[in-house]
């Protein structure tokens, strides 16, 4: 099959962006990074710039193939990323557009390619537990009820990739820090810190210039691993209950 990509490319941060379109060769059995490794190499052939993205395990756990695919943070797929799309989603002749996450906490570093640490951030702000390093404890000691255990692990799947934040009309980050909020206040290693963690996160968003959550629904309907909106509601539960115990 052959197909048009449409590309942003962007030399650095301060430089002007454009669309450029490329023709492909490719086979629906072929993913949309290999595809666009396939472009690389043609480009490296012609003497010209490859096309700059991200991408490390290539398994849909790590998060870092983060594009906007034809209006869809990774594109057409649900509850996948980008790396496990594959050409069969597109049709024959078709024009592909491909452009970076769009938010202005995700800064543009080149091409396709955002800086991401705002997450980062967030996370040492809060995302962590305190525990004496000693011996394992044993399971039972720390009964967990399955409910609260399943909620947690459904939390904690969040990859970091950044889609909520791409889908959101605010650049809203509250689906992401929920999660990581949740997977720690669901279970008894998480509460030394559930207080102030709510707050430091939070408050370390705001700071990094994410924007307010409105509930449209949108970051939990493109994320690739189906983080519920549920966690936004808890979420929010924590910070007030934070702030009222200040």
């Amino acid at each position: 099959m052959t197909v048009t990509l449409r590309i942003w490319r962007q030399a650095n941060p301060k430089a002007a962006g454009r669309f450029e379109n490329y023709t492909v060769e490719t086979d629906t059995d072929t993913s949309f990074l290999e595809t666009l490794d396939i472009l690389n190499e043609q480009l490296v052939e012609q003497h010209q710039e490859p096309v700059a993205f991200d991408s490390d395990c290539r398994e849909g756990i790590c998060g870092m193939c983060s594009l906007y695919i034809n209006g869809h943070p990774h594109g057409p797929a649900t509850g996948a990323t980008t790396c496990q799309l594959y050409m069969r989603r597109f049709k024959d002749g078709e024009t592909i557009t491909v452009e970076p996450w769009r938010s202005a906490a995700f800064p543009v570093i080149k091409d396709l390619i955002v800086d991401r640490n705002a997450f980062d951030k967030i996370q040492q702000a809060g995302g962590y537990v305190s525990f004496n390093c000693g011996g394992a404890q044993d399971a039972n000691n720390l009964p967990i009820s399955k409910e609260a255990a399943d909620m947690a692990m459904d939390s904690a799947t969040c990859i970091g990739c950044g889609a909520c934040v791409a889908a959101c009309k605010n650049g809203s980050a509250m689906l992401f820090v929920s999660a990581k909020v949740s997977q720690f206040a669901l279970l008894p290693q998480g509460q030394v810190e559930r207080v102030r963690r709510a707050r430091k996160m939070v408050a370390k968003m705001d700071e990094l210039g994410f924007g307010n959550c409105t509930n449209t629904g949108a970051c939990s309907a493109e994320c690739p691993k189906n983080i519920s909106l549920s966690n936004i509601a808890r979420l929010n539960r924590e910070f007030i209950s934070a702030k009222c115990k200040e």
